[in-house]
C-alpha cells in the first residue's frame, strides 16, 4: 500500500511546511515528493530543509522555471514508477485539498476495485468552501462540457486531487499527454477510461487555498476547452466499436 503524494510547487512557502507535515501524519505508507518550479520565494530551500528532516520520506526535485503543472505531474509519475510505488496521489500544496482524505483514497481503492480515484467536488457528499458564485459555475460547467463531449459519466473531471494504480500509469503512454495545464486533468481521467480502467469518484470538500493566490488563468482555462473538443474529435474518429463500453455513445 506504499504511496507517494506528488506536490508541484510554485510559491507555497506559507504552505508547504504544515501540508508535508499533515501528510506524513496520515500514516507511514506515504511518502511526499515535492516538485518546485524554481521558486522565488524560497520554497525550494524549505523543500530541501524537510527532506533532511523527513529523511527517506521526503524527496524534492528542483526545475528551472514555470514549467506547468502537467510536466510536474508526469516527471512525479516517472520518479514514483521507477521507484516502485504502489500508488500515486495528484494533490495541490495549499490546503484546497484536505490531506486527511488520503487513506479513504486507498480505502476506496480497495474496496471499490477501482484503478483510479478522483476526489469529486460535485457528488453527494461532496462540495466547495468559499468560492464565488461565477467561479463555481465556470468550475461545475467546465466539467459537465468535458463530460458530455467525451461520452463519459464523471461528475469532476477538472478536479486535481486524484490517486493512480501505478498499473494504469504503467499503460498509458505518458509522452504522448498533451495538455499542460488544467485539461491535464482531464485528458488523464479520459485516457484511463479509454484503456478500460475503472474510474470511481470519491466525495471531498474542496477548501480555497490557505495561503497565496490561485494559479488558475484564462489561458489555462481555454486550453481545456481546446482539448477537450480535441479528444471529442479523435473518439469520432475512432468509432464506436473501437471504445469500452463505457465510452461509447
Amino acid at each position: 500500500m506504499q504511496a507517494l503524494v506528488i506536490l508541484p510547487t510554485y510559491n507555497e512557502i506559507g504552505n508547504l511546511g504544515n501540508m508535508v507535515e499533515a501528510i506524513l501524519s496520515q500514516g507511514p505508507n506515504f511518502d511526499v515528493l515535492v516538485i518546485d518550479d524554481g521558486s522565488p520565494d524560497g520554497t525550494g530551500l524549505l523543500a530541501d530543509h524537510l527532506k533532511e528532516v523527513h529523511a527517506g520520506r521526503v524527496e524534492v526535485i528542483h526545475r528551472q522555471g514555470k514549467l506547468g503543472l502537467a510536466t510536474a505531474y508526469l516527471a512525479g509519475f516517472r520518479y514514483g514508477l521507477q521507484r516502485g510505488y504502489e500508488y500515486l496521489f495528484e494533490m495541490d500544496a495549499d490546503f484546497s485539498h484536505n490531506p486527511g482524505y488520503l487513506p479513504q483514497f486507498l480505502e476506496t481503492m480497495q474496496t471499490q476495485a477501482a484503478d483510479v480515484v478522483l476526489g469529486s467536488r460535485y457528488v453527494s457528499g461532496g462540495g466547495v468552501t468559499r468560492w464565488p458564485w461565477y467561479r463555481k459555475m465556470i468550475s461545475r460547467g467546465g466539467s459537465f462540457y468535458a463530460s458530455r463531449m467525451l461520452g463519459v459519466g464523471l461528475r469532476d473531471l477538472t478536479g486535481g486531487f486524484k490517486c493512480f494504480r501505478r498499473s494504469v500509469l504503467e499503460a498509458l503512454n505518458l509522452e504522448s499527454i498533451q495538455s499542460s495545464g488544467y485539461g491535464f486533468q482531464i485528458e488523464m481521467t479520459y485516457r484511463a477510461l479509454e484503456a478500460g480502467f475503472t474510474v470511481v469518484e470519491m466525495p471531498i470538500v474542496f477548501e480555497e487555498r490557505r495561503e497565496g493566490q490561485s494559479k488558475m488563468s484564462p489561458a489555462i482555462f481555454l486550453e481545456a476547452l481546446w482539448m477537450v473538443a480535441k479528444m471529442r474529435a479523435e473518439h469520432v474518429a475512432k468509432g464506436a466499436d473501437a471504445q469500452p463500453e463505457r465510452l461509447r455513445p
